[in-house]
């Protein structure tokens, strides 16, 4: 949308952008929904003979009411409701409007689909089939080299919680032999550390060995090397071994996807007391209310503490 005047509809918006790239380190793909929400929030409002510096909080209604008669989904219109209030916030900062008319729109109700999970124990068979597929006597050396990447995948994936795309772009120096914590650089190259645990580093350094020992191309800087065009294993292929692991496990396919570990990870720890924030600083939320879809999770885990250690639980 190219800017038609320092008040036009394409330089607020254009303006408002800049501010998240600079400011929050707005990734690439978050910066295009919020052009395509933005701009088509803009497209409705000319159709009424309306701008974004004029709309009213009438108009605001409208366009929301117009989505909803074209069977847009709760979750689709909460997200571009976010995206007009974030926009009539800055402008109200910035003084570019004198008043924020999204301020009194309430957004529409929506339930939050609880996060598929794993069970321990289902966890525990997958990591138990990757862990017999790597050791299997008397397979070529390239077969026994894929088992022992999906097994160092599969515990460095349940041992950190990882978003898959920060999983299989981590950096060879990932599996030093002194690491004890991972560095991540994740959504809007925000970095955190990520401890390890000893069964990730000795799986990662059984695995390295493996590597090192192999003819293939094994000196770069990705610790799970491949000979695509981005240089390390992508996520879809990661997802496609996995599934084929969890059949052998006798898991459903559909149940089990790294997302899914993802949410194990952190279920797991909610479950066994870790707080809230800590769970939210792992994962790489920026928003807590994004880590509060687990609190399904800390319902059960208060329900079972009330049960189990009030004094008067068995009266």
């Amino acid at each position: 949308m190219a800017p038609q005047g320092k008040n036009s509809d394409g330089a607020l918006i254009e303006l408002f952008l800049d501010m998240v790239a600079a400011e929050r380190g707005g990734a690439k793909n978050t910066l295009a929904a919020y052009a395509r929400d933005l701009s088509d929030f803009s497209a409705e409002l000319h159709k009424a003979g309306g701008t974004v510096a004029t709309a009213s909080t009438a108009d605001l209604r409208g366009f929301l009411g117009s989505l909803a008669k074209r069977n847009f989904a709760a979750s689709s219109l909460a997200r571009r409701l976010s995206a007009i209030r974030q926009l009539y916030r800055f402008l109200y900062a910035e003084g570019h409007r004198s008043d924020d008319p999204s301020a009194v729109i309430e957004g529409p109700k929506r339930n939050r689909a609880l996060p598929k999970v794993l069970s321990i124990a289902e966890v525990d068979r997958l990591l138990a089939q990757a862990r017999a597929d790597m050791d299997q006597a008397d397979q070529p050396a390239p077969k026994r080299l894929r088992a022992a990447r999906l097994a160092c995948l599969l515990e460095v994936l349940y041992a950190t919680g990882l978003r898959v795309s920060e999983l299989v772009a981590l950096p060879v120096s990932a599996a030093e032999r002194n690491t004890r914590m991972l560095a991540v650089r994740g959504k809007g190259s925000k970095e955190r550390l990520v401890p390890l645990n000893n069964a990730a580093k000795k799986i990662m350094a059984e695995y390295l060995g493996l590597l090192s020992s192999t003819n293939a191309r094994r000196q770069g800087k990705w610790l799970f090397p491949s000979f695509g065009e981005a240089g390390h294993l992508t996520r879809q292929h990661f997802a496609r071994e996995l599934k084929v692991l969890a059949a052998a496990a006798g898991l459903r396919c559909a149940q089990v996807s790294p997302h899914v570990l993802r949410h194990a990870f952190a279920s797991h720890l909610l479950h066994n007391g870790a707080d809230l924030r800590v769970v939210q600083t792992l994962l790489g939320h920026a928003d807590i209310s994004t880590t509060q879809i687990y609190t399904h999770v800390l319902d059960e885990r208060l329900k079972s503490l009330v049960r189990d250690l009030h004094p008067l639980a068995d009266e």
